[in-house]
């Protein structure tokens, strides 16, 4: 069957240029998400008080569980879909659409279920003090209702991107960040619903921009879309999508153990406080992280199609720019929070306790960041290639194999110094696993296939 508007010239066209149209469309979605994030933090650290801040830290075990069943469908899906895109196969690409529709609906009501039962006792697992919970709890209840909503938004963006509109993906994600950024202070500062209130401002942006991403594939010129006999899961499909998306999905599980045992550890060693400083280190470490996110959804796409068309030149081509923007990337965010440490933390509130704990927080986990976008490219390649394992490996390493051990122990001579420095360390180690496995891959790509 002969589809219109496939993007064919993934395999042609030059190879920068198309990193610039699928990455920096990308980025700017990935940076206006990580902008609505830091607004988010600020109004309820303005609005709403500092153990509000604390309590909003408390959820990100949860919001990076729920990222890990978004990612295993909506990552493992696109990657997918761009493979069978460069080996021509437009059916499968079609069935890929309704499968992840069905896998989101599913997996999107089963975790907001179970989550809701236990979210007390979950919570408190997560380090939640007395003082904290009703916050946390608050928010998790309007952001778990809405659950289901989030999965079918992310799964479908991946999809849109991959499929050759990365400007729309990107117009959908800053859509979203405009309509919860006009709403969070409404509803914080005028309705006066406290937390609460940024979470039905998160998941009501997503319902507005969720219709706007289910009309986009009803064109009946796009060689994806809405139609009969789709929605029937297929094994190939589920498995595939599974095996694929099992990295970013054990990455973002592993992240969701490793906030809460650093919520603990910070609980421990300094507080509610100490929990609040995290909050914002995590937040804008978590810009930077996910503007590189956004240049590996702009790699993806270009090395997964090159790659189903055994076009390996242009495969690591796409690899060796990304290396390089990743890397001035992080350098810049490095470059930053060194000089500026207790300006950017002063953006999230006003207590100087708070501010001189998160800014010492910040120098270090920013230590190594140059280093880091380079190991997340690497990770991202693996997955684009469908060499999944290699990709789990990396992720795993770095925040479980390394990271825990030395959470468990330095935290008992250092303190609250303890909890950043270790992050530090197991950021470098990873770097050099990732070094000698792309090493590997590349030694073995140009014996293979004389590249």
């Amino acid at each position: 069957m002969e589809y219109t508007n496939t993007p064919n010239n993934l395999g042609t066209e030059n190879v920068g240029k198309l990193l610039m149209r699928y990455g920096i469309p990308a980025i700017i979605a990935m940076t206006a998400a990580s902008l609505y994030n830091i607004t988010d933090s600020i109004f309820i650290g303005q609005g709403v008080g500092h153990l509000a801040l604390s309590g909003l830290a408390i959820t990100f075990p949860f919001m990076n569980l729920g990222a890990a069943f978004g990612a295993l469908v909506g990552v493992g899906a696109s990657t997918l879909l761009s493979i069978r895109m460069g080996q021509k196969d437009y059916e499968t690409a079609n069935n890929i659409l309704g499968n992840v529709l069905v896998l989101n609906l599913i997996m999107g009501i089963a975790f907001s279920v179970v989550a809701l039962i236990f979210l007390n006792p979950v919570l408190l697992f997560f380090g939640a003090s007395e003082q904290t919970l009703p916050y946390a709890q608050e928010y998790m209840l309007v952001i778990l209702s809405g659950n289901v909503i989030s999965h079918m938004y992310f799964g479908l963006n991946a999809l849109i991107r991959s499929a050759g509109k990365p400007r729309e993906a990107m117009m959908i994600t800053i859509y979203s960040v405009i309509i919860n950024s006009i709403l969070t202070p409404v509803f914080i500062f005028i309705f006066h619903l406290g937390i609460m209130g940024a979470a039905f401002a998160t998941i009501l942006s997503q319902v507005i921009v969720l219709c706007r991403q289910l009309h986009l594939f009803n064109d009946k010129d796009c060689f994806i879309r809405w139609k009969k006999g789709i929605y029937r899961l297929r094994k190939n499909i589920v498995t595939g999508s599974f095996s694929i998306g099992m990295a970013p999905f054990l990455m973002n599980a592993a992240g969701c153990l490793i906030v809460i045992l650093i919520n603990r550890q910070l609980l421990k060693e300094g507080g509610d406080l100490a929990v609040g400083a995290y909050g914002i280190v995590n937040r804008i470490g978590f810009l930077f992280v996910m503007i590189v996110i956004g240049l590996n959804q702009g790699m993806q796409p270009i090395v997964g199609y090159n790659f189903g068309a055994r076009q390996y030149d242009r495969v690591i081509m796409a690899l060796k720019k990304s290396i390089f923007f990743a890397t001035v990337i992080m350098l810049a965010g490095f470059i930053i929070v060194e000089l500026f440490p207790r300006m950017v933390a002063s953006i999230f509130t006003g207590q100087d306790d708070l501010i001189g704990i998160a800014a010492p927080g910040l120098r270090w986990v920013f230590a190594f960041f140059p280093l880091i976008g380079f190991q997340m490219v690497v990770s991202a390649y693996f997955q684009s290639i469908g060499k999944a394992g290699r990709s789990i490996i990396l992720s795993m390493t770095r925040q479980v194999v390394f990271l825990i051990p030395i959470l468990l122990i330095l935290p008992n001579y250092l303190g609250i110094t303890g909890v950043w420095v270790s992050m530090t360390i197991s950021d470098f180690a990873s770097v050099i696993l990732a070094f000698i496995l792309l090493a590997m891959e590349l030694k073995k790509n140009k014996q293979d296939y004389n590249i």
